[in-house]
């Protein structure tokens, strides 16, 4: 058997070699499917600091009648007109008010549109007072629901205009024109109410009289984004969410346990790279407007995945070290973190454990197992003063055993991947949502004392987890995608937690070694079949929302190098090895280091 060091120290080495850390500018992307948010900034376009009026024009195309609801938001006053007639109309001084939820965006308002098949003529008036001016558009969230059939949505923009070019059809999705004046009495916006030339008569090639001299016709300022460089389709290694700060974490065991710093100066890099672009992307979502711009949910995002989980890293090396250039910075984001924990972070009511409004109000996810119990742990080792880490780490033992209330199906002895709260509906047995489960438990029974009044519990449970888990541990080595679904495909993710999960087991004697060491073996043996002497790893399922139809999950597609996967097979490597107790020489991992890392030629 190959040393698991050596084989997941090649992945490490791939990481290195494939990560750049650096954004690259490119013209903003324009979408044209009204199935997000779609923003048009007269202040970019016109400026501010005065009274004014403009207008935005776009075709909304149906391919049947369609009946849409819309959400608006907007500063000061806003009309809208579909196919010349006025559906919507707000006076008054408004504020832009744009609530930022787990995985949505809401508005203020909300307008009915009659949408006829074939094209639709929008037309927008919007008015600033000079200090703010935005008109946002989308249709209701979603809010990460996977829906029994996709929602029609119609799509967007100038393509197919007559007497509009299809390159400036690629750049905006709006003509805009103005600014024109925006009298006011004091009382109210004569500006919204006025018929001005744009809304009687709609043409290209006409001047109109505007506050500066003439206007025409435009499309709004095109914006230059700094985008992820070759993004993949679960984004890229250096993305901000949990996977990717998990592949940092790993990283750092990796460098511990090989005694490679250039793993844990990866991990460095990314959490300097993540704090020193904080202005930046807020800039972009913020500014320019661009919220599904590059790692954007590190801004404003409530939800565990993008805050607790990804910053392990971070919370980690402030533990490993005593001194560092940005440490300071390090404290105050983990700080930030720690009042997120406390203080912000949704709770399920009546059991005080880690929940979700999305896809309803109050679904626990058993994800939620891994994106916050493991940092309340390294909480509770990181705070000064007794109390602050007795509270962490009883807060972390106690989500153990309330989540098992929740999402634990004592019927299969297996985890279901979420519960709605309130409704019976037993959601499908997904493998990785179990390794989150049982990598959370792991993370707890290493660190909490065992005179702790729920030690024994949570290792009773997690005995009996271990158990059902066996049971479905292919001839190969792997687990199936569903546990209890052997037809879905043999999954990397999930198999690689387990293998970690129980070499912790076999290594902390929390499990029978003559039972399970030939296990974990057996797993290892099968991930490492997966993985390519470059370090590449195949067979790993790219991310999910939850549903109760089991076919989702069996058809969810593979990837190559998912981050969701790496960071698993990382600690699955690592923790046999330390469960080996056989480290490669030193000599003999520098070697295989530096001909991994050397440059790749024709």
């Amino acid at each position: 058997m190959k040393s698991p060091l050596k084989t997941v120290s090649r992945i490490g080495d791939k990481l290195i070699r494939d990560t750049p850390f650096e954004y690259r500018l490119e013209v903003a992307k324009v979408t044209h499917l009204l199935d997000r948010m779609h923003c048009v900034d007269f202040g970019r376009t016109f400026g501010l600091g005065r009274a004014a009026v403009a207008y935005a024009w776009t075709c909304l195309t149906c391919v049947e009648e369609t009946v849409l609801s819309l959400q608006v938001e907007h500063n000061d006053g806003c009309s809208i007109w579909l196919n010349g007639e006025l559906v919507y109309k707000q006076f008054g001084d408004r504020v832009i008010q744009l609530h930022f939820e787990e995985r949505s965006l809401v508005m203020s308002n909300e307008v009915v549109l009659q949408l006829r098949r074939g094209t639709n003529s929008l037309l927008v008036k919007s008015e600033t007072r000079g200090e703010e001016w935005k008109v946002f558009v989308q249709p209701p969230a979603t809010k990460g629901a996977v829906l029994a059939e996709d929602p029609c949505h119609p799509e967007i923009g100038l393509h197919g205009v007559r007497n509009i070019d299809p390159k400036v059809a690629g750049l905006s999705n709006w003509l805009v024109v103005g600014p024109f004046a925006n009298p006011s009495d004091g009382s109210r916006r004569t500006g919204l109410e006025e018929v001005m030339a744009p809304e009687a008569e709609f043409r290209f090639g006409r001047m109109y009289a505007g506050i500066d001299g003439p206007v025409t016709w435009t499309i709004p300022k095109v914006e230059v984004l700094g985008g992820l460089i070759d993004p993949l389709p679960w984004g890229t290694n250096y993305n901000w969410n949990y996977h990717n700060g998990g592949v940092a974490w790993a990283m750092q065991e990796l460098a511990d346990l090989s005694g490679d710093s250039q793993y844990s100066a990866y991990a460095s890099r990314f959490c300097d790279f993540h704090l020193d672009g904080i202005p930046f992307v807020s800039y972009q979502v913020k500014k320019l407007n661009a919220v599904d711009s590059a790692n954007h949910f590190i801004i404003d995002t409530p939800l565990l995945d993008f805050t607790l989980a990804p910053s392990l890293p971070f919370i980690s090396r402030l533990r490993r070290e005593a001194w560092f250039p940005k440490r300071e910075r390090y404290v105050n984001w983990i700080a930030q973190m720690i009042r997120y924990a406390r203080d912000t972070q949704v709770r399920l009511p009546a059991h005080n454990i880690f929940t979700r409004t999305t896809p309803v109000e109050f679904t626990t996810w058993v994800d939620d197992m891994f994106m916050g119990i493991p940092f309340l742990v390294q909480a509770a080792l990181y705070c000064d003063g007794e109390d602050a880490r007795a509270a962490f780490m009883d807060d972390a033992a106690h989500q153990v055993l309330e989540f098992n209330t929740q999402v634990w199906d004592d019927e299969a002895a297996l985890y279901m991947h979420a519960r709605y709260h309130g409704n019976p509906v037993k959601l499908p047995h997904w493998s990785r949502c179990n390794g989150w489960a049982i990598w959370a438990m792991s993370e707890v029974l290493i660190h909490l004392p065992p005179s702790h009044k729920d030690y024994q519990k949570i290792l009773a449970h997690y005995r009996t987890h271990c158990t059902s888990l066996l049971r479905y541990q292919h001839a190969s080595g792997l687990w199936p995608n569903v546990l209890d679904h052997p037809e879905s495909a043999l999954e990397v993710s999930g198999s690689a937690i387990f293998v970690m999960a129980m070499a912790r087991g076999v290594m902390h004697g929390w499990l029978d070694a003559a039972v399970y060491q030939a296990a974990v073996i057996k797993g290892w043996n099968g991930l490492a079949s997966r993985i390519e002497d470059d370090g590449t790893v195949h067979g790993i399922c790219v991310g999910t929302m939850c549903t109760e139809d089991v076919n989702y999950y069996v058809n969810r597609p593979f990837y190559d190098n998912d981050t969701h996967g790496l960071f698993a097979v990382l600690f699955a490597g690592i923790e046999v090895e330390r469960m080996l107790g056989a480290p490669a020489s030193r000599d003999e991992m520098e070697a295989d280091h530096l001909a991994m890392r050397a440059p790749v030629t024709a």
